[in-house]
Parts: C-alpha cells; sequence; structure tokens
C-alpha cells in the first residue's frame, strides 16, 4: 500500500493551516491536489474574478511545482463556479493559457452556491513522472 505524502507550495498560504488542510496529497505515482482557489498570501479572495480565477491557476502551478509536476501531468479536473454562465467567457481565455496543448486533461465544471468567500476553485489528479 502506498505511503501518503503531503505537499506544499514554497509560499503556502494562509488557509492552509487555518483550514487543516494539505494542498496536495502525493500516494504512489499520483498527485491528489486540493482544490485551489484565488487567495492571496494572507487567505483572503481576490476581489476581481478574472484576476481570481489566474491566481487559482497560479496557486496550482506553485502545487504542482513542489511535486515535480506540471500542467501537462494533470489527467482529471474538477472546477467550481458560483455563476457559471456569467464567469465562463472570463474563465475560459484564462484556461487556454493553462492547458495550452492537446491532449487536454478531462474536466467536470460545477456550478455550487457557495466557496467561502471565493467565485472559483479548481481541483486536479496528476500523474508524478518517474525520477531517473
Amino acid at each position: 500500500m502506498s505511503h501518503r505524502e503531503a505537499i506544499f507550495p514554497a509560499n503556502r498560504h494562509a488557509l492552509y493551516e487555518q483550514h487543516g488542510y494539505s494542498a496536495a496529497i502525493r500516494s504512489g505515482d499520483l498527485l491528489f491536489v486540493s482544490g485551489q482557489v484565488g487567495s492571496r498570501e494572507d487567505g483572503t479572495a481576490e476581489p476581481d474574478f478574472g484576476q481570481q480565477a489566474r491566481l487559482a491557476f497560479e496557486n496550482l502551478k506553485a502545487t504542482l511545482k513542489a511535486a515535480g509536476c506540471t500542467f501537462d501531468d494533470i489527467v482529471d479536473v474538477t472546477t467550481f463556479h458560483t455563476d457559471p454562465q456569467n464567469q465562463f467567457d472570463i474563465l475560459l481565455p484564462i484556461k487556454e493559457e493553462f492547458f495550452s496543448k492537446r491532449p487536454y486533461p478531462n474536466w467536470t465544471a460545477i456550478g455550487v452556491t457557495w466557496l467561502a468567500g471565493f467565485d472559483f476553485e479548481i481541483k486536479v489528479i496528476a500523474r508524478i513522472r518517474p525520477t531517473a
């Protein structure tokens, strides 16, 4: 059975400690990344939706990097949206900056009514590349 290892980005934000969770868990060759939001280092939400979404992707990038992964290693994406109908036109160009190469990972988008003060959250599963 695989050992569970907590992964945190270099500049971990306050939410991990405030809410008692790991940024990601490595189990075998898989990385399970907790929902990343557009939080600043102090844990507060970026108020502008586009900037909040971009910051969520940047927070995801930092967590992936801490595990030796990139966006190319992601196999599964789940996103949560408080107002999908009005947010997708803003979100899709940002998404394309980070997921620019085919094949794209599978993706599930879910509309929700509450994200603890945030409007967008992204969680992923990635495959960790073997080290030589």
